[in-house]
């Protein structure tokens, strides 16, 4: 059985993290990860809510030395904390918000620094040992458990780690916009950092401003780990921006046009990273070279019937891609769009990715959504479902941005309802939660 070390830092002075721009150190991180497990309860499944992305990462290690199985859904409402109960009576949480409300037995993640170890020393972690359960929304809203084993995680990321260009001779601090309980996060902003030696920013930075100004907080080498909307948002704000020596995106096709403006505005390469909750990281391209992706060595794609399969290396099980994909090459493909975006109105085919791509192209346009309404009210007299779109574009009237998209769409696809807002109420990942979509989509 593969042992797996639960860092792959080389002495205790190696630099694990930096929180308001102090370095700890290695010995540190497992100073407070013996503390924290300490005072972890009897229950096998433990729902990590720490918002430090640090404090998170000591909550994995933690539950990883006490054999524990770390929980991590997109969201922590109401809802999905009562299916989580139903799912794993055991589980409790860990948080270091002294505001939560969560309704889980509380462990709050404790103040000051812990005591220092007698020695130093890592400890190895089975392969097969379940770190963690990601979730995915189902088609009923109920959260679906994605098993993650350590070894097979520790598998990916050190090949992401090389695709990243990452080297542990020299760590990157990685400054990351996503939570770490998302998918890409976890695997971006915390994992890579335990597995390849690399150094975790605590913060988890919003607004522009708070962006720039934790960058500028830790030293070069460092990486920004972000999604589509939170670059285009942050190029937008025209504010100084740090040098970093490399931008890492995901959780959506980044537009080639914005993949150019953010390598120039922070003279840095910007690598995408192709995955899914449920397969890992898969596939990377730098999106100013081309369109394709290339896989992960010794994982491949493979079409059964209709759909094309992810198997192989660190991919749990065969997984059907929620993508429809064009093999070009052994180990190359294109995206052509989601399976569950494809419309087809009046015998016409489209994708929500393509037109959301032709929507946020016109000048003026700050982000926009199309939806399909599901509703009677987003029927036509036919009962023919009609597309609705979500605008933010201050100085842009809807017959303006209407006349744009006649020039770039078929006419069966022009949104009725086209809704200006003052923003779009997206998830910390950049996407569009279906409760929220649902109460614009009213409005039409």
């Amino acid at each position: 059985m593969e042992v797996v070390p639960l860092l792959a830092h080389a002495s205790a002075t190696s630099v694990v993290a930096y929180r308001r721009g102090r370095p700890i150190s290695a010995g540190e991180f497992m100073a407070d990860a013996v503390r924290v497990a300490a005072i972890l309860p009897g229950g096998a499944h433990m729902l990590n809510a720490c918002g430090d992305r640090y404090r998170f990462a000591v909550g994995l290690a933690a539950a990883l030395i006490t054999n524990k199985v770390s929980l991590l859904p997109p969201t922590c409402v109401p809802e999905v904390i009562r299916q989580l109960r139903a799912f794993a009576p055991d589980a409790f949480c860990l948080t270091d918000d002294a505001a939560s409300e969560i309704q889980l037995p509380i462990v709050r993640y404790p103040p000051g620094p812990a005591a220092p170890l007698d020695a130093w020393r890592v400890p190895g972690i089975p392969g097969d040992r379940l770190a963690a359960y990601v979730f995915t929304s189902g088609s009923t809203g109920a959260p679906v458990p994605h098993a993650k084993t350590w070894g097979r995680l520790a598998q990916s990321m050190r090949v992401g780690a090389q695709r990243l260009g990452l080297d542990a001779t020299r760590p990157c601090t990685l400054v990351a916009t996503v939570p770490p309980q998302h998918m890409f996060g976890f695997e971006s902003s915390v994992l890579v950092a335990l597995h390849a030696a690399q150094s975790i920013c605590a913060e988890h930075p919003f607004y522009p401003a708070d962006i720039a100004s934790v960058l500028a907080a830790v030293p070069r080498p460092r990486a920004l780990v972000s999604t589509p909307i939170h670059l285009r948002t942050l190029l937008a704000a025209g504010i100084p921006l740090p040098a970093v020596d490399l931008l890492v995106c995901a959780t959506a096709p980044l537009d080639a046009r914005l993949a150019e403006d953010a390598e120039q505005r922070f003279d840095a390469p910007l690598l995408e990273i192709y995955g899914s909750t449920e397969t890992g990281q898969i596939a990377s391209r730098r999106t100013v070279d081309g369109a394709e992706w290339s896989l992960w060595p010794s994982v491949e794609l493979v079409a059964r019937g209709d759909r094309i399969w992810a198997q192989g290396r660190h991919i749990e099980a065969a997984t059907a891609l929620g993508d429809i994909v064009e093999i070009t090459a052994p180990g190359r493909f294109l995206l052509r769009g989601r399976t569950a975006d494809l419309v087809n109105i009046a015998g016409k085919r489209s994708s929500i990715a393509y037109l959301n791509h032709q929507l946020n192209a016109i000048p003026g346009v700050l982000d926009g959504a199309f939806f399909l309404g599901d509703e009677p009210a987003h029927q036509s007299a036919t009962g023919i479902a009609r597309l609705g779109a979500l605008v933010v574009a201050p100085g842009l009237t809807v017959e303006t941005i209407l006349r744009q998209l006649r020039d770039r769409l078929d006419p069966v696809f022009l949104p009725r309802p086209l809704l200006l807002v003052d923003s779009i109420p997206r998830n910390s990942t950049g996407k569009l939660p279906r409760a929220a979509l649902r109460s614009f989509a009213a409005r039409g």
